[in-house]
């Protein structure tokens, strides 16, 4: 593949500003691009802190270094520190910052109260949002390095995580009583001028970049064009983009012509956006990116070499997997009830969902296929088929709706003073994550009388959720009869393995396998257990001759393996399929020999 000099990652990285933001779609390879990057200037003598403020971040497998949240020097990287913003971690400590003046003076029964109150998902992301916001509005706390750059979660946290300081800074000065600085929101005060150095450095293209990740991927390239729009919108535009792993077929193999063929059209599709980019091209890799060595690999020239055939020995048997087809015989068997997938971003949860719910459709059960992921696509996945329904949870919608419902029922006793009190609760960004809680129950509910298939979102933000689900389930407890049937009875459905299919989709890759397996523990802590694995987009299966892709083919063999003999008793294997998988048709091409019965 011919490179431009212009459009090369090392050229991107020339005269840098001192922060850069990389974002993108889940699984587009920000963390690797990141860690190429900090490790590119570090190389040129810089120095240069690298943070994570992905709730699931993989810094630590990808570096080779156990991180934690304070800087870790990477001793083979001389100039390099990394660290990982742990949300759960960053919870605890700003819980107790606020509980901890009060022990010895209030009851345990009060302090118990004002702990429970700060147990929730938004805790999580405020005490985050602390964290990122020191290292990008005080000086002070990065005054020893000459870059930041921020490996950002998946694109819709990254969007809620960069227009928090401006929603923050509004909220704060629009107190007026003071009675709102309660729970989770009672820290913020004390670091508004913090606050406002984030948002001025954000906006501040001399000293902000920041760098779009995406594949050449039709809802890759969608989502990092409108990320682009909607942080444009918000004063951030000073913007790059890298286009990650392009490929080009080395001969006449079929499968790598069609994924040359589905790259180059996506690539097409979003001309407009493309010529207005400042932008680097990096081509596939042979093997997966994890280690210094292979890092630096993405900035050097022998990088874009070809390929080398691997050696003509037989691949092992894989064995213990199932097909799609076969794990949707075993789904319909319940009639109704809720399926979800997850897992890390990227790995195709939202197709696989798709297929699921079109494949049931198909079959003549009722479904509803939604999302509550902020960055989803389902539509576009699913396409048009009777018997399904669509739909996804939009934060926007159903805040609007809470509040409307909130402000009817709590509000209408109240006299003017009270009731500005309430709305002035109301708008804290933390009522969205109640309202998206509530919307999320409803969907489950529905799963008493047909098929619910919930693409869920990317791991970290799935987490959150659950844990707001933990939380917000004992906080109300005390007071059921006031709650809606579908919140109450929200936990005991996604722990009955009768009700709640969990399906854990991953990619044959070093990061996607391991990451599930951490999401599988965190699910088995809250007395969930997933149903069956999903490795997704194997190459496995392929029967291409392509050198590359026989060599990432091999890659795959021990992820595999590591998943069928250690982490799944249930693994269904989907193949790489030649046609771009949107739309009911295309969508078929998971289920050879299952037709719709």
């Amino acid at each position: 593949m011919n490179i431009p000099p212009e459009q090369t990652l090392a050229r991107l990285l020339e005269s840098p500003t001192r922060f850069l933001f990389f974002t993108g779609k889940g699984g587009v390879g920000k963390t690797s691009l990141a860690c190429a990057s900090a490790i590119h200037l570090a190389d040129a003598g810089k120095h240069v802190l690298l943070v994570s403020t992905d709730p699931a971040s993989n810094l630590d497998e990808v570096l080779g270094v156990p991180l934690a949240v304070t800087p870790t020097e990477i001793v083979r990287v001389p100039g390099l520190a990394a660290l990982n913003i742990d949300p759960v971690a960053a919870a605890a400590a700003y819980r107790e910052k606020l509980v901890g003046p009060y022990r010895g003076q209030l009851p345990e029964t009060v302090l118990r109260s004002m702990e429970e109150q700060l147990s929730g998902a938004c805790t999580m992301e405020i005490a985050a949002f602390n964290e990122f916001a020191k290292l990008l509005g005080d000086p002070v706390a990065t005054a020893g390095y000459d870059h930041v750059i921020f490996d950002t979660a998946p694109t819709g946290h990254t969007l809620r995580l960069l227009s928090l300081p401006g929603a923050w800074t509004s909220f704060l000065s629009n107190s007026t009583s003071g009675t709102s600085c309660l729970g989770p929101l009672a820290g913020l005060d004390q670091a508004r001028g913090v606050y406002d150095q984030a948002v001025a450095a954000l906006a501040d293209g001399a000293h902000t970049t920041l760098v779009l990740v995406s594949r050449a991927q039709r809802a890759a390239l969608a989502e990092a064009e409108r990320t682009s729009q909607e942080l444009t919108a918000i004063g951030v535009r000073n913007q790059k983009l890298i286009l990650n792993g392009l490929f080009r077929a080395s001969g006449a193999d079929p499968i790598a012509l069609a994924l040359e063929h589905r790259g180059n059209e996506a690539l097409n599709a979003a001309g407009a956006f493309l010529a207005r980019m400042r932008l680097a091209k990096v081509p596939l890799r042979a093997k997966n990116l994890l280690g210094i060595p292979a890092l630096r690999a993405l900035v050097t020239a022998d990088y874009f070499q070809s390929a080398s055939p691997p050696d003509a020995a037989e691949l092992p048997p894989l064995t213990a997997t199932e097909s799609l087809g076969q794990l949707v015989d075993r789904l319909a068997r319940a009639g109704c009830g809720v399926i979800m997938t997850m897992g890390k971003g990227g790995v195709g949860k939202t197709t696989i969902a798709a297929a699921i719910a079109t494949e049931l459709a198909r079959r003549g059960y009722p479904v509803h296929l939604s999302t509550t992921d902020p960055a989803a696509h389902i539509a576009a996945a699913a396409g048009e088929i009777k018997g399904m329904r669509v739909s996804r949870i939009d934060p926007l919608v159903e805040t609007r709706a809470y509040v409307e419902s909130v402000l009817a029922d709590a509000g209408k006793n109240l006299d003017a003073a009270g009731r500005a009190m309430l709305e002035e609760d109301l708008r804290s960004p933390c009522t969205e994550e109640i309202a998206v809680f509530r919307a999320f129950a409803r969907v489950v509910a529905e799963g008493q009388g047909s098929f619910v298939v919930l693409d869920t979102a990317p791991t970290g933000h799935t987490l959150l959720l659950l844990d707001a689900t933990e939380s917000y389930h004992r906080e109300i407890a005390r007071k059921a009869s006031t709650l809606p049937e579908s919140v109450r009875e929200l936990l005991p459905r996604l722990r009955d393995p009768n009700f709640t299919h969990v399906l854990i989709v991953t990619l044959p890759e070093a990061t996607p396998v391991h990451e599930a397996g951490m999401l599988q523990a965190d699910l088995r802590r809250a007395h969930i257990e997933p149903f069956a694995w999903i490795i997704n987009q194997s190459f496995a299966l392929s029967g291409s001759q392509d050198p590359l892709l026989m060599a990432r083919e091999r890659g795959e063999v021990p992820f595999i393996r590591e998943v069928t003999e250690k982490l799944s008793t249930r693994t269904i294997l989907v193949p790489w399929v030649l046609a771009e998988p949107a739309g009911p048709e295309r969508l078929q091409q998971f289920f050879p020999g299952h037709p719709a019965i």
